[in-house]
């Protein structure tokens, strides 16, 4: 999309906005979002707030956590979760029909703790050499990016090798606090969650190893805020947003 489109889209978005904030149609979303995007909606919830006057109530997870929830009986208003959840059928049918809306994504990483040595991981040799060569490994197998991790253990043969040093982690933010203490040598994920204090980034898995998690947006199919639930998604289009994401270590849509 060009760069006149995304101003066009970005106008109409705030115009259908305003319409909706100055004829009282303020609501209150319940939003399902992937745990990795987090510190983006630290930024974007407030502003977005600010400017409709809709309240965002987040509920964060992993990929099977977000399935659980979408297919709980729950009633929610919009997600904005890995394409994972998506593929899943009985979650795909509690959001409405039809094409969904990229609007973040991400690549696999390596951290350290902030100032220890970083292993070469620049090709698939050294970055198997450095995984048997670690002392931990701290990741979270139960999630998109998690089980992207574990493919590329898989296809580097070092899966059976370094299972005893894994240490399973419940949510991104357990990782990031894993390495920062010393407790695990080393943060295997997303790179925009390793890209936090008390970490320094040794940099992307090598690029035959690489893939990308991608979050979407759709709205819920039993949603009676449809249109402030299309507004949000409309929001995540905006430049305003678009910067936020960016500014976050993602690459916008």
């Amino acid at each position: 999309m060009t760069a006149l489109s995304f101003a066009r889209a970005a106008f109409l978005a705030s115009v259908f906005i305003t319409f909706l904030v100055e004829n009282g149609h303020a609501a209150e979303l319940r939003v399902l979002a992937g745990g990795a995007m987090t510190a983006v909606w630290a930024e974007v919830k407030p502003k977005f707030e600010q400017v409709t006057g809709h309240q965002l109530d987040i509920f964060f997870g992993t990929t099977p956590n977000l399935i659980k929830e979408a297919t709980s009986g729950k009633s929610f208003d919009v997600g904005v979760v890995p394409v994972e959840v998506m593929q899943d059928a009985a979650a795909r049918a509690k959001f409405t029909a039809g094409t969904t809306s990229d609007v973040a994504r991400v690549g696999l990483g390596v951290a350290v703790r902030a100032g220890a040595p970083k292993p070469d991981i620049g090709t698939p040799d050294a970055f198997k050499a450095a995984l048997l060569k670690a002392q931990s490994i701290a990741t979270l197998p139960a999630s998109a990016a998690g089980a992207q991790v574990m493919k590329a253990f898989e296809r580097l043969g070092v899966a059976d090798a370094i299972k005893g040093k894994l240490q399973a982690k419940a949510a991104p933010a357990e990782i990031v606090a894993a390495v920062a203490k010393g407790e695990a040598e080393l943060g295997v994920f997303l790179l925009n969650v390793l890209t936090a204090p008390g970490l320094d980034v040794v940099g992307p898995f090598p690029a035959d190893l690489q893939q990308e998690v991608v979050f979407t947006g759709a709205v819920a199919a039993d949603t009676k805020q449809g249109d402030a639930a299309k507004a949000l998604l409309g929001y995540l289009k905006s430049p305003e947003a678009r910067a936020i994401i960016k500014a976050k270590g993602m690459a916008p849509g």
